[in-house]
């Protein structure tokens, strides 16, 4: 009987250690998470989490193109995908409301670029013509923007290029165009040639419009289905993602190594003098809500088919706290 209630109490000891452990370091969330991003800038953001996936419950996969990244969320093999603004728009209504944003991780990486230092302001686009991407998707919808707010849709011819290489060509052999490029594209064209410069920052043009929205580039966004199953691994994941923006943010020379591991920018100096260009962040709530929103009414205004037909509903942003 002595020998039993030895045991009992030594069990009762245990389960008592044990809880109290427990309490004061709870366990972390280990629902495994797959990630989809595109390479570029909505990228750099995760770059600490991707550098330490092997410690943390993330799955990552990068792609080029964003089909694919929405293939993978259409057919449940993503559960979070970091995407251009728009492109989520369009995966909520081809999803029938199958996704929710959960952030803004990148604002506005378009700049002019030119040798020309005559060339100050959009004013001064009047007559030219200026080479970029995009045709069809965020650059054209930003630039026509633009150029309409200050009048000048009939004055300024827009040649659109296949990728941002050719347009840093097109500079490299007469650096008196003007070219609109993203990041890390811009930073890579000025290494390459001395002759240009950045002439314009296209969010700063943005702002100065005063209309109430924000210029995006990037949203996170998570399926509905997994959401509502693993709640707390999503919320886990956007803490890991702010954590990680602000070390982006903070460390950027060692944020620019982790870039050059992952593959998104070849070589970590170009990452270096690219991050603080690249306008990372994490931005949630309502805060969220409202730059999302009022940058989708403007895309809108100009092409309903940007934003895949109609404004997404009210249960397209996620997590408002």
């Amino acid at each position: 009987m002595k020998k039993k209630l030895k045991y009992f109490i030594a069990a009762a000891v245990m389960l008592f250690v044990l809880g109290g452990c427990a309490q004061a370091a709870p366990a972390q969330n280990d629902t495994q998470v797959r990630v989809g991003s595109l390479k570029g800038p909505t990228s750099i953001g995760l770059v600490k989490l991707i550098h330490e996936q092997e410690n943390n419950p993330y799955t990552f996969t990068m792609e080029t193109q964003a089909d694919v990244i929405i293939a993978g969320m259409a057919s449940g093999d993503l559960d979070i995908a970091l995407i251009p603004a728009n492109v989520a728009s369009v995966l909520y209504k081809k999803t029938n409301g199958g996704i929710e944003v959960i952030d803004i991780n990148t604002l506005g990486v378009l700049y002019m670029v030119s040798g020309n230092a005559d060339i100050a302001s959009l004013e001064d686009l009047a007559g030219k013509t200026v080479y970029t991407t995009g045709a069809g998707s965020t650059p054209e919808y930003v630039l026509r923007y633009l150029l309409s707010e200050k009048g000048l849709s009939d004055s300024v011819k827009i040649e659109f290029k296949s990728e941002a290489a050719e347009v840093a060509a097109q500079l490299a052999a007469d650096p008196s165009c003007v070219g609109m490029l993203p990041q890390p594209f811009v930073t890579a064209a000025l290494a390459q040639n001395d002759q240009l410069s950045i002439v314009m920052d296209m969010t700063k043009e943005w702002d100065a419009l005063n209309n109430g929205s924000r210029l995006l580039t990037g949203v996170t966004v998570v399926r509905k289905a997994f959401l509502e199953e693993n709640k707390e691994a999503v919320l886990s994941f956007l803490k890991d993602h702010e954590d990680s923006v602000d070390f982006v943010n903070t460390q950027t020379e060692t944020a620019a190594e982790y870039t050059a591991e992952a593959g998104i920018i070849e070589k970590a100096p170009v990452a270096q003098k690219a991050i603080p260009f690249c306008n990372i962040v994490c931005i949630s709530g309502s805060e969220m809500k409202d730059a999302l929103s009022g940058y989708l009414q403007i895309l809108f205004e100009q092409d309903p088919a940007s934003v895949g037909g109609q404004l997404p509903a009210d249960d397209f942003y996620g997590i408002i706290e």
